[in-house]
């Protein structure tokens, strides 16, 4: 697994144990490497680490130097080409199509010309592939509540649409290990959630800043008696839910901002429906006790 179970916060590759592995393990990616060169990195090193298999192994199968693998384990240096990067996967039985993918969006990141990209490409022939039928059905079933939560942090829909084929794509790569945690939907959802965290605009307290999502979720025009008091209130509260606990603050998410019925959201989280429920509530308890000092009712 990429982190476990019960963690809030996905734990970095490199704190893995090392159950099975031999040799050295590469060092921590550079820290050069953007948010989506990342994307698909610390999964591929994810999948050696759970492999066993040494640098040498790696070596010996992609048919690269050792240098260069571990250039590219590291993020160091220059952008991969896609042949050698199609090499490790292989080597490490990972699907190429959302690989290649993932793998487009990190070049352009990296600002390597279409030209160049275009041609890493067609030197390698990718085989058709499907993603496993549970891997469709589930994220058919999950689009539209991931879709409204990104929108809520990322303000716009190409973006929104934008990380959860992202997070889509990562979650194909990794769906070995989705399969064998402790409840698909809460390792689904963790993966949307750095992704999008990853993203978001953020108060200069550290904490996710929500204020500017009330301009594109809120309904409130000029024409309102009153607006400009609807709008304050309404930015105070968005703010109030940015600094939210991390659960707390999907709950309130999806409910307030997506507006996602509360017996769905479970299913959207991975949590039970008491926890959800009681979630709920002390986010509302929590609300109002920051609200309070900003308003004279409750």
């Amino acid at each position: 697994m990429i982190w476990p179970p019960d963690a809030d916060q996905p734990s970095p590759p490199d704190a893995l144990p090392a159950v099975g592995r031999r040799g050295r393990k590469p060092a921590p990616i550079s820290d050069t490497a953007g948010l989506s060169h990342r994307a698909w990195l610390e999964p591929v090193r994810s999948s050696l680490f759970a492999s066993g298999l040494t640098l040498d192994d790696l070596v010996d199968r992609s048919g690269y130097s050792k240098t260069r693998i571990s250039e590219l384990l590291r993020g160091n240096g220059y952008y991969p080409a896609w042949e050698i990067t199609f090499s490790v996967i292989r080597a490490l039985g990972l699907p190429g199509r959302p690989m290649r993918r993932l793998w487009t969006a990190a070049a352009r990141e990296a600002r390597k010309e279409p030209g160049w990209i275009k041609h890493c490409i067609q030197q390698v022939a990718l085989q058709p592939e499907r993603p496993p039928l549970a891997h469709q059905a589930f994220t058919e079933a999950v689009t539209g509540a991931y879709t409204d939560y990104a929108r809520a942090f990322l303000l716009t829909d190409d973006r929104a649409r934008w990380v959860v084929a992202e997070t889509f794509d990562i979650l194909w790569l990794c769906w070995r290990d989705a399969g064998t945690s402790e409840d698909i939907r809460r390792y689904a959802w963790r993966l949307l959630r750095s992704r999008v965290m990853a993203r978001a605009h953020r108060h200069h307290e550290g904490h996710p800043d929500l204020r500017t999502a009330v301009f594109s979720t809120a309904e409130v025009h000029d024409s309102v008696p009153g607006h400009v008091v609807v709008l304050s209130e309404l930015v105070d509260l968005f703010d109030a839910i940015g600094r939210l606990p991390h659960d707390q603050m999907d709950v309130a998410v999806l409910r307030y901002l997506c507006g996602t019925p509360l017996d769905d959201v479970p299913d959207v989280l991975g949590l039970s429906p008491a926890i959800t429920h009681a979630v709920d509530h002390h986010a509302r308890a929590t609300l109002e006790r920051l609200l309070r000092p900003h308003s004279p009712r409750e």
